[in-house]
């Protein structure tokens, strides 16, 4: 009895030892599977970037909706973006269901916050019309520019993202129907490979457009313009991440192409003088558009953030004296929150007006030296939501902007490593390794996704306070939660200024420069 207790004791183990055997290899050849699976697809670039351990991001963040109400933030309480707005945008660009359930999860008493007012009638299908177009520098420049969308692409340099990042957007905007701003890394071959409408950025070092000795080249200007995709041109005064300091892209990122594309040395930091030499002052900032606008016939403005706004005035009323034709044909309004460059943090954090602030005074200015219709307004700075867009929309911007909304329809998961060259989605990397996860056929889809998603939403939020269209949104349209926790009246908090009396003329059509 013993030997056979024994023995079927003997066999039990062996089916065990055989068992698990059997076991290990399935799961090896499991593993291998699903690592072939992942280096091949191209949908996920996390996954293709770190093949099976990748597919664990997917398995926390489903638990994490269950288990973070006892050990992790709420949707609202990451920074800078938190998980509720990059949420909305991840599935737009996805184009599935953006819609939620069981209620709200955003405070509606937040200092800052803006709430659209519904119309007790809002506006039917069949009164919905498409978004009007807006023309930029008509009767001023050779070459004028319209366009009916009201979303487009901020700058972001090639160099600062890869070349598959830069393939992706074109391709996207293209799709779209909406503009790609290059940043001021220069025009690369992947800015065009989409054919897209693109907006070139001249920024203070005067990337692309430079001689050898760093200084704006005027047949450099016209190179660039004779493409016919490049539709406007944006000198750079100062952006979000960094008023008052150049654009900064680390040695480690600077390779031989991104070299030869901005003019520089390979393998040394890329540093950008702190303002243009060239205009020092209102007259000479005047004198350089009507110079780039005369050599490239197409429309010129300024990107600028908001901090000390009497030089705007200064500005202003130059134009008025000089006459229109060397007015900016639009002015970008950076927020001072931060972007996608690379930046100290100390003017990150505590340098510059956000927009929020910025774009309402800047637009009043227009209007109060009756430049409103001469010169278009474009805002930029963390508008990737549809209410964010929106109430932009409300305020009296003709444009929004936007790149990191963008970046995360392109896969960013917010790493904060866009000043490395370590991206783990390839967006802000120029290592191979990390770029082969973003395959820019299917990311372009996404980007296309995302832009014609929001302007949807936009037009949605348009219907509920019964207009047509998302540019007939006006302040009236919306409140503004004070710091006290109670709307204030958009169009009661930043009431339409009068023109100065001075100004009561009608702004006549100057002859564009020959």
């Amino acid at each position: 009895m013993n030997d056979r207790l024994h023995q079927f004791a003997q066999l039990l183990v062996d089916i065990s030892v055989v068992a698990l055997l059997f076991l290990l290899i399935a799961g090896l050849l499991y593993v291998g599977w699903l690592y072939l699976v992942d280096i091949r697809q191209t949908q996920h670039a996390i996954r293709r970037n770190y093949p099976v351990i990748g597919r664990f991001r997917y398995l926390f963040e489903h638990l994490g909706e269950f288990f973070r109400q006892y050990f992790f933030a709420m949707d609202r309480e990451e920074l800078p973006f938190n998980r509720a707005q990059r949420s909305w945008v991840y599935r737009a660009a996805k184009n599935v269901d953006t819609t939620v359930a069981f209620g709200s999860t955003h405070p509606m008493n937040q200092a800052n916050d803006v709430m659209f007012l519904n119309a007790a009638f809002p506006t039917l299908k069949e009164d919905f019309v498409p978004a009007s177009a807006v023309t930029v520098g008509e009767g001023y420049c050779d070459k004028p520019y319209t366009t009916d969308k009201f979303f487009h692409i901020s700058g972001m340099s090639f160099g600062a993202i890869s070349v598959p990042a830069v393939k992706a957007l074109s391709a996207g905007a293209a799709q779209a129907g909406i503009w790609l701003n290059t940043g001021e890394g220069g025009l690369s071959p992947y800015h065009l490979s989409g054919n897209c409408d693109l907006v070139f950025q001249i920024g203070t070092a005067k990337y692309g457009v430079r001689n050898a000795e760093g200084e704006l080249c005027d047949d450099k200007l016209r190179a660039v313009a004779a493409h016919e995709a490049v539709r406007m041109f944006e000198i750079k005064l100062s952006q979000g991440a960094k008023p008052g300091k150049g654009g900064i892209l680390p040695a480690a990122k600077v390779n031989q192409e991104i070299a030869d594309i901005r003019g520089i040395p390979a393998g040394q930091d890329s540093i950008s003088p702190n303002g243009h030499v060239e205009a020092r002052n209102a007259d000479q900032l005047l004198d350089l558009i009507v110079r780039v606008r005369k050599a490239t016939g197409k429309p010129t403005g300024i990107k600028a953030v908001m901090g000390d706004m009497n030089w705007l005035d200064e500005l202003f009323q130059r134009i008025n004296e000089r006459g229109l034709d060397c007015a900016p044909d639009f002015i970008t309004v950076d927020s001072g929150d931060g972007g996608t460059g690379a930046a100290p943090q100390s003017l990150m954090d505590y340098v510059g007006l956000s927009i929020r602030r910025s774009l309402p005074l800047v637009v009043d200015k227009l209007a109060e030296w009756n430049l409103r219709q001469r010169i278009r307004v474009i805002a930029s700075g963390k508008l990737i939501n549809p209410a964010d867009v929106a109430w932009a929309l409300c305020v009296g911007a003709d444009f929004i902007v936007c790149a990191r909304g963008f970046m995360f329809s392109l896969g960013c998961i917010q790493a904060l490593q866009c000043n490395k060259n370590t991206c783990p989605t390839g967006v802000t990397t120029h290592n191979p390794e990390l770029q082969k996860g973003l395959v820019p056929e299917n990311k372009a889809k996404r980007v296309a996704n995302y832009a014609c998603n929001l302007m949807q939403e936009v037009g949605v939020i348009a219907h509920s306070c019964g207009v047509r269209e998302a540019r007939e949104l006006q302040r009236r349209h919306a409140h503004i939660i004070n710091d006290r926790g109670i709307p204030e009246p958009l169009d009661v908090l930043y009431p339409e200024p009068r023109p100065k009396p001075e100004l009561f003329r009608e702004p006549a059509k100057l002859n564009p420069p020959q």
